[in-house]
């Protein structure tokens, strides 16, 4: 990762196998697919956002104040207790650039290498934590993610350890980035 006044820059590349992404394009299920993520809290007691890419492009991205699982049949479509979907006006800021096409179907079996760059604003972070001011010397929490929830060998790794529980929604187990 790098950073300047006004963006942050990440780069992801994975050797993969079993690599598939049926869910292109904003807010659909990315982490079904060949997917990385960024999980990011830069504030405490703001919540965190997870920016869930998947290796064609498509990006999921919701800012979670409260990731207390719902479950509740009378809100199927809510995924956490407390949790906005950031709008396509928003979300649109976030630039990908991927190495793979949009959609990688059938599966790739074979050993793969794919690419993944993204671009966040930070005027995009700022409109859900608040001011972020110089991150030269800041300290925040966060998580970098592999899954392929959909592919025929489902996998999940995690940067910082999760514990026993399979949620990447646990930002008490982020890691510490540190911004030099």
């Amino acid at each position: 990762m790098l950073y300047d006044a006004t963006m942050l820059y990440g780069l992801f590349c994975v050797r993969d196998r079993y690599v598939v992404c049926t869910h292109p394009g904003y807010q659909n299920h990315a982490y079904k697919d060949s997917c990385v993520e960024f999980f990011v809290q830069p504030r405490p007691g703001r919540g965190h956002l997870n920016f869930e890419m998947s290796c064609g492009g498509g990006l999921l991205l919701f800012h979670i104040r409260d990731c207390t699982p719902l479950n509740d049949p009378a809100r199927p479509d809510d995924e956490f207790a407390d949790y906005v979907k950031v709008p396509p006006e928003a979300g649109s800021q976030v630039v990908i650039h991927h190495s793979l096409p949009e959609i990688v179907e059938p599966e790739i079996r074979e050993d793969v290498e794919w690419l993944l760059q993204f671009h966040i604003p930070l005027a995009l972070l700022e409109t859900y934590v608040g001011p972020l001011g110089d991150l030269a010397g800041q300290e925040w929490r966060a998580n970098f993610n592999k899954c392929a929830d959909d592919s025929s060998h489902p996998h999940w790794g995690t940067w910082a350890p999760l514990g026993e529980e399979l949620n990447f929604h646990q930002p008490a187990r982020f890691g510490t980035i540190r911004f030099a």
